[in-house]
C-alpha cells in the first residue's frame, strides 16, 4: 500500500516518530539537523515509493528549500510510527536538476 504526505505529516505532528540510531550518525556525518528532516517531511513531497520494503513500506521525500541544498529522507510507517530510515543531500551525479527524477 501507498503511503500518503498527509498521513505520514499526521505523525510528525502527533510527534509520533521514530529516529533510527543509524539515520542519526549518518545525519551527524552530513550535518543534517532534526530540523532539516522535519522540515522536509512538512514541506517536501514523495519522489518515490517502496511498497514491498521489510518490515514496512517505506518512501523516499525530496524539497528543495529557496536558498539551501535539496534533500532526501526515506521514512516508513508502521506500528503507529513514522520511523525515520535515513536522510542526505541528493547528488547531481545520480539525479536530475530537479532532484526528483533519477538519472537513467
Amino acid at each position: 500500500m501507498a503511503l500518503s504526505i498527509e498521513e505520514i505529516r499526521k505523525f510528525v505532528n502527533e510527534r509520533k516518530i521514530k529516529w533510527r540510531a543509524h539515520m542519526l550518525q549518518r545525519m551527524r556525518e552530513r550535518n543534517i539537523t532534526r530540523e532539516n528532516v522535519i522540515e522536509c517531511i512538512l514541506k517536501g513531497e514523495i519522489i518515490e515509493q517502496y511498497e514491498n520494503d521489510y518490515p514496512y513500506p517505506s518512501c523516499l521525500i525530496s524539497w528543495v528549500p529557496k536558498n539551501g541544498s535539496p534533500l532526501h529522507v526515506v521514512c516508513a510507517v508502521g506500528d503507529g510510527f513514522l520511523w525515520l530510515i535515513t536522510a542526505y543531500f541528493p547528488s547531481e551525479d545520480e539525479w536530475m536538476i530537479d532532484f526528483k527524477t533519477r538519472r537513467k
